[in-house]
């Protein structure tokens, strides 16, 4: 009896044991799901590939109107732009409440759900806008601090460690610059391009810009998410100058930013843009600059001018390879050209954008999530805080506020 007992209490063990194993087997699979260092990505010619030389297209969709607003894809009115909305918040209810607001907002507007839905579209990447006053308070340099003291970069650690979970790769688009680059109100704040400025105000916003660049390329250095630094969104937009200025200025700015993000992070691709024409910046290899890719941005009103800027900057620029940042075809342009033309010469896409609020968005191209008909704007000058609150909460996630355009399966999903 005690034999039977001693072998039917060692095959329960070795039952036991096996058991343990192929549990620790499948937690150890889970930790392991998501990007590693084989994903990290590098140029190589007109090429983007990982470490093992496979080539990596990238087919996305921008992350608009969640960490820097635009009031046509934005649910608020009363305000000009976004640094228009912090002043008037900052008066009206204080500078914590004002960014327990915006917090709010952001907390509602991406969530895990939207990126779920990214990754089940077939995308393998996002692009997303920020601006300096997501990291500091002024134009100081007044960092915003977490809980612990130190400076606060949790959105971006939130969604570039949500996006490795799903393999989606994910650009950080600098889209307002301390100083702000531009003149658009996209930058931040309109009519407001100081970036540039041989003065010690210029100085100084370089200095802060640096700074910031400086602490987000540290930080994400090694991180195989992380696809690319968009080192400036669209600059000199909107600016009324000549060709041959905004060429001076992009070379002059460019130069910096990149030897301030290459003194911490060797490795990351960086973009850099010319926008709208094909002599807006410099050959890369003239100027000694590596690994970077060169990003143009097109509105063009027919699918001729269209196939023509895009395939002239290709040929300019032979040695980098060339991403279409942003791209909406107006008037007579086609989707069906535009993706035709992107795909068979090499062009990696990104749509503007995947989610907006706005009259008719509930049906736009303009985006694959709109606003249901019937949405509300916060009043930024004259509802109460609880009201902003409200209107900034779940009600605008995508689950609940938003409805599919059809823009995905009209004009999308055949081209990934």
């Amino acid at each position: 009896m005690k034999l039977k007992l001693k072998k039917s209490l060692s095959i329960f063990l070795v039952i036991l044991t096996l058991f343990s194993i192929c549990n620790f087997s499948v937690l150890a699979s889970a930790e392991t799901v998501g990007f590693t260092d084989d994903d990290f990505l590098k140029t190589r010619g007109q090429d983007i590939v990982n470490q093992k030389g496979e080539k990596i297209h990238l087919k996305g969709v921008n992350l608009g109107a969640w960490l820097i607003w635009e009031d046509w894809l934005c649910p608020y009115e009363e305000a000009t732009d976004h640094a228009d909305i912090i002043d008037i918040l900052t008066e009206r209810f204080g500078i914590e409440a004002a960014y327990d607001l915006m917090n709010t907002y952001m907390d509602n507007w991406i969530t895990e759900f939207d990126l779920d839905q990214i990754k089940a579209m077939g995308f393998n990447c996002v692009r997303v806008p920020f601006w300096y006053r997501n990291f500091y308070y002024d134009d100081n340099g007044t960092k915003i601090l977490n809980e612990e003291g130190e400076w606060d970069f949790s959105r971006l650690d939130w969604v570039v460690e949500e996006c490795s979970k799903r393999e989606l790769y994910v650009v950080l688009d600098m889209h307002g610059a301390v100083g702000y680059q531009s003149d658009a109100p996209h930058s931040g704040k309109a009519d407001s391009c100081g970036l540039y400025d041989k003065t010690e105000q210029g100085e100084r916003y370089r200095e802060l810009t640096d700074e910031l660049w400086t602490a987000i390329a540290s930080r994400f250095k090694g991180n195989p998410a992380v696809a690319m630094y968009d080192l400036l969104n669209e600059p000199m937009c909107d600016v009324d100058a000549g060709e041959i200025k905004r060429r001076i200025n992009n070379e002059f700015i460019y130069s910096r930013l990149y030897d301030t993000v290459r003194a911490v992070d060797p490795d990351h691709i960086i973009t850099m843009e010319c926008i709208w024409t094909a002599i807006a910046l410099p050959q890369a290899f003239l100027k000694g600059w590596d690994n970077v890719v060169y990003q143009v941005h097109f509105y063009n009103n027919s699918n001729f001018i269209f196939n023509l800027f895009a395939l002239f900057t290709k040929l300019i620029y032979w040695d980098v390879p060339m991403m279409m940042g942003e791209f909406f075809p107006h008037q007579k342009t086609t989707w069906e050209n535009c993706f035709n033309f992107m795909n068979k010469t090499n062009y990696n896409w990104f749509l503007w954008t995947y989610k907006a609020t706005g009259h008719m968005m509930w049906e736009s191209d303009w985006c694959l999530r709109g606003s249901k008909d019937g949405f509300h704007r916060a009043k930024i000058q004259t509802d109460s805080y609880e009201e902003i609150a409200r209107k900034w909460g779940e009600c605008i996630r995508t689950e609940i506020g938003f409805q599919d355009t059809g823009h995905y399966d009209k004009n999308v999903k055949d081209h990934i």
